[in-house]
């Protein structure tokens, strides 16, 4: 376990869960579950057996530096990683790469979101420790794959080779949201999962990964070797990333890598992107709405309705809709409407600070 290293990406805004997620405090530190624990707090939860907690590594905005250290008060401030600007996952994994590798170069990464939910633990360990000592001992760039309960256009599906007798099976293909119609013929087809952006490698294996397709990047980072668990290790990087260009891993790696393998995961998995995904797991009513405070529905189905205690919602004939107010704001909109809510937030920004 010693060489055993998470990496939570935290750095998101969370905007397809306006506006009970807000840019001063995004969903990952919210307790969106209702637990007494924010999704932040479950998720380094979850790893505690997988390694020792000064292994642990939280990478987010600036910004969210005091979020950070409150919910998680036992990190060190060289366990906190901050970006100055937001420049997708590529950058968020490559920075603790290298930081690692020069503390320990036979480490090996585990790289997770902060704001998804995990059920079965136990499973999830198990197919974690899998793929642990597959990346262990070879230069596989893993990721965890989920099987599909339904054609979901919202996640990116993992193609792999069938392989009955391994665990560690070979991906062929990656494809990013497909339209339903494709969705619903990947599930048919019986060898495709869902992406559950959850990777495992060693750090060497990245980093090598990393010269090889973001040649720029993985040069930009090199240079701060010396400056790694020093004082001057911010001011490195806030100008690396004012160089970095905004790319995903996904893309930028195991899109184009010819080493990229996949763990099937036993264990029950949502990426709590969106209302509509919060709404697939929680409790409902014998028509499918979902009630979070107080509300009078009727002659509706399939809704989710969220607001304070002391504010009474009532709603009629509705199917399919959100109804929620947080603080200042109340957005009535139709459940599955995330493509909007980026459209939402930028306009009520443009109507004062205080509604984003």
């Amino acid at each position: 376990m010693k060489h055993h290293y998470v990496v939570i990406m935290a750095g998101g805004i969370g905007s397809r869960f306006w506006p009970y997620s807000r840019a001063d405090k995004p969903k990952q530190f919210l307790d969106v579950l209702g637990t007494g624990r924010t999704l932040l707090q479950m998720t380094y939860d979850r790893f505690l057996t997988i390694c020792p907690e000064e292994n642990f590594y939280i990478v987010t905005n600036k910004r969210y530096h005091d979020l950070v250290k409150e919910q998680l008060p036992t990190l060190s401030e060289d366990q906190i990683l901050l970006e100055p600007i937001g420049r997708n996952t590529a950058a968020a994994v490559a920075y603790p790469a290298f930081k690692i590798r020069k503390k320990d170069p036979k480490g090996v990464m585990i790289v997770a979101p902060s704001d998804h939910v995990v059920f079965k633990e136990g499973l999830f360990t198990q197919n974690l420790k899998t793929a642990i000592k597959a990346a262990d001992s070879s230069d596989k760039l893993i990721t965890l794959g989920i099987v599909p309960t339904r054609p979901e256009t919202g996640y990116g599906y993992i193609q792999y080779h069938s392989s009955p007798l391994k665990k560690v099976k070979k991906v062929k293909t990656f494809t990013e949201k497909p339209e339903l119609e494709l969705a619903q013929k990947f599930v048919e087809s019986g060898d495709f999962v869902w992406n559950a952006g959850i990777f495992i490698w060693s750090v060497e294996t990245i980093i090598a990964a990393l010269h090889e397709h973001l040649t720029d990047l993985a040069v930009i980072f090199e240079e701060g070797n010396d400056a790694y668990y020093t004082q001057d290790e911010q001011k490195f990087v806030n100008g690396a990333y004012a160089q970095c260009k905004s790319i995903s891993i996904d893309y930028g790696i195991m899109e184009k890598a010819g080493n990229v393998f996949m763990v099937k995961g036993t264990f029950d998995w949502s990426d709590l992107g969106s209302w509509n995904s919060l709404h697939e797991i929680k409790t409902k009513d014998d028509q499918g709405n979902v009630v979070d405070g107080k509300a009078l529905l009727y002659n509706s189905k399939n809704c989710y309705v969220k607001g304070p205690n002391d504010t009474l919602i009532v709603a009629q004939d509705l199917d399919g809709y959100l109804i929620t107010q947080s603080d200042n704001v109340v957005l009535i909109c139709k459940k599955d409407a995330e493509k909007k809510f980026r459209e939402f937030l930028h306009d009520a920004k443009a109507k004062g600070e205080e509604f984003s």
